[in-house]
């Protein structure tokens, strides 16, 4: 099927474009669903959700500072065929600790042969939907958790549940602690003709339990693609979650990604999201404490420059007391590179004793770099300690003048300096291949 863009769609008005390139969009992502697909009342709930929807706009306020033009521009086509990769070229993503704990999908569709899950505990699932939405015994229990958390309703959210091809589960059963960190990698190959991905990812941490989940979002090559990704994270009562998530896909690559998290009671998600990628990308935290003395830490490093823009929106909802949070997100800008956040943690009558603290802080390296910063509190109860902030800067001249009066060159001491701003968040990864990759990675991108 192909859609029209809006070049062919003369006469029509804007508002009018989005709306006829949301729907073919929705009936292409539908035509590459598999014959036979798990889930069909979820399918129908979210189609549903679509068609009283339009493309979003910047007259939407949740997406006033993202221009989505350049996607309504390109006839995206969902593939059904699956692509071919060689192994040696994941070699730049592969982690050491995670030889024999990886999941693979290309274009969003599952490859065993690149797949490995032998090194994991027993007891633990690690596979994709297609094959275990066929085993009896797991059926019930995923259709209790794929798809059913909070904010399902967004568009872009909506649009994969419709049309994703497979997913990506893990499920760690009560009190099992997996020492092996999980890599989730979805690759995503540009074809001949424009392809839109849909990625979808179930975590699920039983009470007790323990693990760490890598996901990476890696392209292999430049060429029009769109991936539109959800991630949901169950973290039962007294479970602990660490969640890495890494975005760096192609240069023309545009990345919308969802990250639910749904948190029960005495559990830990600690989640850290860097993106370096992509043309346009946005990711949307959405996080729920639901159960009493949760904890949550989110951290984010956007290293962006050219005309990128690299958008983070996050939603930290807690409806018990005794909940903390702790939100810290960076953005390196160069060039005419733009950075977004919008944050939002809320605070109700019931969320008593809460402590919660959120930091956006931005460095601009050219005068030609944009960002937007909208840090928010919502607080109806009265006994909490919460606070919020943005910082927007540059480079202090007198802290590189110091460095060369110690013998360091000026080109090589705004590097350190730019090095010292990104560790903050990169130090505190739990996978030190990852950290010494990424480390390696947001220095190259550094520019002087």
């Amino acid at each position: 099927m192909t859609m029209q863009t809006s070049e062919t769609q003369t006469g029509l008005t804007a508002a009018e474009r989005r709306e006829a390139y949301l729907k073919s969009l929705l009936a292409t992502v539908q035509a590459s669903v598999p014959d036979s697909p798990a889930l069909p009342a979820l399918r129908s709930t979210a189609e549903a959700l679509v068609k009283e929807r339009t493309f979003p706009s910047s007259r939407d306020e949740e997406w006033r500072f993202t221009d989505l033009s350049a996607i309504l521009a390109v006839p995206f086509k969902a593939s059904r065929q699956a692509v071919a990769v060689n192994s040696e070229s994941l070699a730049s993503v592969s982690l050491p600790e995670s030889q024999q704990a990886r999941l693979v999908f290309v274009n969003g569709q599952y490859s065993a042969d690149l797949s490995d899950t032998t090194g994991l505990p027993e007891g633990v699932i690690a596979g994709n939907l297609a094959a275990l939405y066929a085993q009896a015994d797991l059926q019930q229990a995923i259709d209790l958790r794929l798809g059913q958390q909070s904010g399902g309703h967004e568009i872009f959210t909506a649009l994969n549940t419709t049309g994703f091809q497979d997913a990506a589960v893990v499920w760690v059963p009560r009190n099992q602690v997996v020492e092996t960190p999980i890599q989730i990698v979805f690759v995503s190959v540009p074809q001949p003709e424009p392809v839109i991905a849909q990625p979808r990812c179930l975590v699920i941490a039983e009470s007790g339990s323990a693990l760490t989940v890598v996901e990476d979002f890696w392209g292999t090559a430049n060429g029009n693609h769109l991936t539109n990704t959800v991630s949901e994270f169950w973290v039962d009562d007294n479970a602990q979650v660490s969640h890495i998530r890494v975005q760096r896909e192609g240069a023309e690559t545009f990345h919308i990604g969802k990250t639910a998290i749904t948190q029960g009671r005495d559990s830990r998600y600690a989640g850290t999201a860097i993106s370096l990628g992509a043309h346009l990308s946005r990711h949307h935290w959405e996080m729920y404490q639901v159960g009493e003395q949760t904890d949550t830490k989110l951290y984010g490093l956007n290293a962006i420059a050219n005309t990128q823009t690299a958008d983070t929106h996050s939603l930290i909802a807690l409806s018990q007391p005794h909940g903390t949070v702790d939100q810290l997100h960076k953005s390196i800008v160069d060039e005419q590179a733009h950075s977004i956040f919008s944050g939002m943690i809320a605070v109700p009558k019931a969320a008593q004793m809460t402590n919660a603290a959120q930091l956006n802080r931005n460095l601009l390296l050219s005068d030609k770099g944009r960002v937007d910063t909208k840090p928010q509190l919502d607080i109806v109860a009265d006994n909490v300690k919460c606070s919020h902030g943005a910082t927007i800067s540059q480079l202090e001249a007198d802290e590189v003048f110091y460095l060369q009066s110690r013998g360091i060159d000026a080109a090589q001491a705004q590097r350190l300096l730019l090095y010292a701003f990104a560790m903050e968040v990169i130090d505190a990864l739990p996978v030190e291949s990852l950290k010494a990759a990424l480390t390696r990675q947001v220095a190259e991108r550094t520019p002087v």
